[in-house]
């Protein structure tokens, strides 16, 4: 009876990894013969640094909170900047405001919708 075993999976793996890379073909690529009809000269190329225009990081020196708070009421408190935010950029469209005495959560409400009520069985 063929029992397996551990032991010899494991001397058969070398043997496998073997013939699986003898299998493999090396084809070499074939080098380009230079003709005198065909002698461009090669386009010259330019190297653009990605760190050209970098600017080290300079650390500005913190103001006071107390001047950061003054300065900030000063401009109209945090109603200004969500103010700010809400009109968001020039570019987009202006969302039209409800219209006067209209409840604006109304229109978001969902009437329950109508069923029949549940018939009993005889």
């Amino acid at each position: 009876m063929f029992t397996s075993s551990s032991a010899r999976w494991l001397a058969a793996l070398p043997a496998l990894v073997a013939l699986t890379a003898a299998a493999q073909t090396n084809s070499p690529t074939p080098t380009p013969t230079p003709s005198s009809a065909s002698a461009e000269p090669a386009p010259s190329l330019s190297f653009h640094s990605a760190m050209e225009g970098y600017k080290p990081f300079a650390e500005e020196k913190p103001i006071p909170w107390q001047q950061a708070n003054k300065t900030v009421y000063q401009r109209g408190g945090w109603r200004a900047y969500a103010k700010e935010a809400s009109e968001g950029s020039k570019d987009e469209p202006a969302k039209a405001a409800p219209a006067e005495g209209v409840n604006p959560r109304a229109a978001h409400s969902m009437s329950m919708p109508m069923t029949e009520p549940a018939k009993e069985k005889p």
